[in-house]
């Protein structure tokens, strides 16, 4: 069993798919290593270390031949791949409906491509789920974000001169990365309030000692659906919190926005007119912006300023914190194929319920039912 690992390609994306400790631990599986000259650089790991770990170091050509597993962290182009085997998987974030066109090629090819981002919600697979692991990074870095962008301090200060009032820091959306964005804020002294569709956030914003930003008395807000998602809301709900939100808004020094729709556009959730209602020189932070944004006015990959306020749309956040996000995805990858190693085949089999949750492509043709529906 050969698995690869690939330098990644993508403009701008500085993570590698592996890691010095998890190349040990896949030669103690039994499995052996091949990494492409370069992979880690952008992530501060240096080929020698992959190959004190164990790893060949090669080309790229070199790295996949007779490779049974690809490890990467976005889906590799197909014309890089040349000389894959039939059948081999590939294992990365393969953004399946952002992607399609790239899907269809994998299939034709024959590979086997296994989309991490679509890693079940259960108990068991936490260790694997790539989205939490990035999600907690972005929302980290999305805070320092708005500190370098934001002209004054986040907490309060008393001098001689006088007072320095604490930043008030407002997330929209307490998933992975708002919780982590609430917990940064206030650890940087920040006045944090937070809101979500959920109403069983409001004990996790409260236990993070922000404040919980929701309509009260009025009904319709249902609370989690399936999969940890939000599920629908009533008129009167969504009329009621569209109107509290805006006049908190106006009064915030920083937006931090996190709302994801896997497979869909990320949710409208601040208007221009919201925007020109803040104060200059405040700051939003859109985690959203290659979905589409949470923000009117954010420019993917771009910091833009409107009606005096900046609003910040960098592109790839947790590969911004390359070392570090590299690590945890690494981890991810490992903690998957090693839950499903089978020793007496020497290569991982996996079950049903992960993976046919995360099978795209098998056997030449495209297999998951949510691309089949669109098909």
């Amino acid at each position: 069993m050969k698995i690869a690992v690939l330098k990644e390609l993508a403009a701008g994306e500085r993570r590698v798919a592996a890691s010095a400790e998890t190349v040990k631990k896949f030669k103690a599986l039994g499995a052996a290593v091949a990494v492409e000259g370069g992979a880690g650089e952008g992530a501060a790991v240096a080929d020698q270390a992959f190959a004190d770990a164990g790893a060949a170091i090669g080309s790229r050509g070199e790295v996949l031949a007779d490779a049974d597993i690809v490890l990467a962290v976005q889906g590799p182009e197909p014309d890089s791949l040349n000389g894959l085997k039939q059948g081999a998987w590939i294992v990365a974030q393969a953004n399946p409906f952002g992607a399609r066109d790239r899907i269809d090629r994998y299939a034709a090819m024959g590979a086997e491509v296994l989309a991490m981002e679509w890693m079940p919600r259960i108990t068991r697979a936490q260790s694997m789920d790539i989205l939490s692991s990035q999600s907690n990074l972005a929302g980290y870095k999305a805070v320092l974000d708005a500190a370098a962008e934001y002209g004054r301090a986040f907490p309060m200060m008393m001098t001689a001169a006088g007072t320095v009032s604490a930043a008030r820091v407002f997330v929209m959306g307490v998933g992975v990365a708002g919780l982590q964005a609430i917990a940064t804020a206030r650890r940087l002294g920040a006045q944090v309030s937070a809101t979500d569709v959920r109403a069983a956030t409001k004990e996790q914003i409260l236990s993070l000692g922000a404040k919980p930003i929701f309509v009260e008395n009025v009904a319709g807000i249902e609370g989690e659906g399936s999969g940890g998602y939000a599920s629908e809301m009533s008129d009167e709900y969504k009329a009621a919190q569209a109107a509290l939100v805006s006049s908190h808004i106006a009064k915030q020094d920083i937006v931090i926005t996190t709302a994801l729709i896997p497979g869909r556009p990320a949710p409208r959730l601040i208007s221009d007119a919201q925007v020109a209602s803040m104060r200059p020189g405040s700051v939003i932070v859109d985690l959203a912006v290659e979905q589409g944004g949470n923000v009117e006015g954010a420019v993917e990959g771009e910091i833009v300023e409107r009606h005096g306020v900046r609003i910040v749309g960098h592109r790839n956040v947790p590969s911004r914190l390359a070392a570090d996000a590299s690590a945890l995805f690494a981890r991810n990858l490992y903690n998957f194929l090693n839950a499903f190693w089978d020793k007496d085949a020497g290569r991982p089999v996996l079950d049903a319920e992960i993976g046919d949750a995360i099978r795209v492509t098998q056997g030449g043709r495209m297999v998951h039912p949510r691309l089949l529906e669109g098909a």
